[in-house]
């Protein structure tokens, strides 16, 4: 006979909240108290907890999304610089605060979304056979003559 399982109802919300915050399985475990294969089989035997991790999931990385794209594109914010004076007064002046684009960012954002126009891969032929190309060196003196003798040292 087999123990009864630890799942209650209310783990789906606090599951949905806690992937919203970007918790991994592991991490979901660890706060439910239970393995990950005991969290996989509440995934196939309660298909609201499961529906609630998607969701959560989505939902950060969808902030995600949104904040690489800001970054790559340079975004501005509202913020406060807080002055104190010597007497101890505090002056709190809003201002603008402009945050440049990042390079890093938008080469992350090309290279995954025009893969094609951004990748680092190189398309080779490895079926080329080469013409002039030989697999024995030059003689010293053929090299010489050829690219010169190279720099020379003052002994």
């Amino acid at each position: 006979m087999a123990r009864p399982s630890k799942y209650k109802p209310e783990f789906a919300e606090q599951a949905r909240k806690l992937c919203f915050l970007g918790a991994t399985d592991r991490e979901l475990a660890d706060f439910f108290k239970v393995s990950q294969r005991t969290l996989n089989l509440w995934k196939v035997e309660y298909p609201e907890f499961l529906q609630s991790l998607k969701l959560g999931k989505e939902a950060a990385d969808e902030r995600v999304v949104s904040s690489l794209y800001n970054r790559a594109l340079g975004y501005s914010h509202n913020a406060i610089k807080i002055h104190v004076s010597k007497d101890g007064d505090v002056t709190k002046v809003p201002y603008v605060e402009h945050v440049p684009p990042d390079v890093t960012a938008c080469i992350f954002w090309l290279k995954n979304r025009d893969q094609a126009n951004w990748r680092d891969k190189l398309d080779l032929d490895v079926n080329t056979k080469p013409t002039d190309v030989t697999s024995e060196p030059l003689p010293a003196k053929d090299w010489d003559e050829q690219y010169g003798s190279g720099p020379q040292l003052n002994g």
